[in-house]
């Protein structure tokens, strides 16, 4: 089958690579309908992580039909519509249970989506199946809930958004974006996104944000002060991973305000004396998108929301290196990809 290849910094390629078959009876076999490009993908791409020891097939997001199971798979059968988190949980250990799956105690990263067919380990705790097989119109947003939309629902669940807050969100890319829309889905009177790129300024209010704040770092918290009346936001959403973002979003939440922090963080140094001197709590991590998916379905087969938005560019799978090209010259927010 074809898959993306990941060899070192700005080189993917489209290779011919072994398709993959059942391995352990807890496995499930997906046949990818659209995958896609991550932001995180690009910390890699860009080679600010390491690189690989040796070239490695990569993506983590998917939504697919189920070609096979394993023996011991009950929840899922061959012919299922499936959506999965990035990280695979058996759903059965004591963080499963307590709603945090990707700390699960058996816990695999998948990898290796950008591609026609993957294998998905835990598939009982992983994989969500549609009520019925979706349209083609519904296939971007479904997508979109195996990372980005769950990611930005953990961001806004971690910081307690609650009816009738002010809410701001730190980061204008595909989480969000998302992130918005579950401030929104969540009941804030105000959503502050902070952006300044007119296209995802437009898409931010189309999905719920009241208010656009372009300025960063210490003008934009000072902003975000004068909006509230020297306050500060109620509830804050951290979405991007770097030390301005984690510091600027740590400062614009008022005393007693929680930070939701989902961006990889990244050369990021805060102390323990900035969150003293504070006021404010930090949670977050990996999102443990498993947790949100049956609810995130029902919303986007409801058509109550339609997070698929934040594709501004669609590209065969062949075209995998120009997708990750137009991620990384900012020229799309985030691509969809098609096997």
């Amino acid at each position: 089958m074809r898959g993306a290849v990941l060899y070192g910094k700005d080189d993917v390629r489209l290779e011919e690579i072994p398709e993959p078959g059942i391995v352990e009876s807890t496995d499930a076999i997906v046949r990818i309908a659209a995958t896609c490009v991550c932001g995180s993908d690009l910390w890699h791409y860009r080679g600010i992580n390491p690189p690989p020891k040796k070239p490695s097939p990569f993506g983590h997001e998917y939504c697919g039909v189920v070609e096979a199971v394993g023996a011991d798979v009950t929840t899922i059968k061959p012919g299922d519509f499936v959506i999965g988190s990035f990280f695979a949980s058996d759903g059965t250990c004591p963080n499963c249970r307590n709603g945090f799956q990707t700390f699960c105690l058996h816990m695999e990263p998948l990898v290796g989506c950008q591609a026609e067919v993957v294998r998905v380990p835990w598939a009982d705790g992983t994989l969500v199946a549609t009520p019925e097989i979706p349209s083609a119109e519904l296939i971007p947003s479904l997508l979109a809930a195996s990372d980005v939309l769950g990611t930005g629902w953990f961001a806004a669940d971690s910081a307690q958004v609650a009816p009738g807050m002010t809410v701001a969100v730190v980061g204008d890319g595909a989480v969000g974006l998302c992130g918005v829309i579950a401030a929104a889905q969540l009941g804030a009177d105000r959503i502050i996104a902070m952006s300044r790129h007119s296209a995802r300024q437009q898409l931010a209010r189309e999905f719920g944000a009241t208010d656009i704040v372009e300025e960063r770092g210490d003008d934009g918290v000072a902003r975000i002060k004068d909006m509230t009346d020297g306050i500060g936001a109620d509830a804050v959403l951290e979405c991007v991973g770097t030390e301005q973002s984690m510091r600027q979003a740590i400062a614009s939440g008022r005393p007693g305000a929680l930070v939701g922090i989902v961006g990889v963080p990244h050369d990021v140094a805060i102390t323990g004396t900035t969150l003293f001197r504070s006021g404010v709590g930090v949670r977050g991590g990996p999102a443990p998108v498993r947790r949100f998916l049956p609810h995130l379905i029902e919303l986007i087969f409801d058509g109550k929301i339609n997070p698929g938005k934040v594709f501004d560019l669609t590209l065969p799978l062949d075209d995998v290196a120009d997708a990750y090209a137009a991620m990384d010259q900012r020229r799309a927010t985030k691509v969809l990809l098609q096997p």
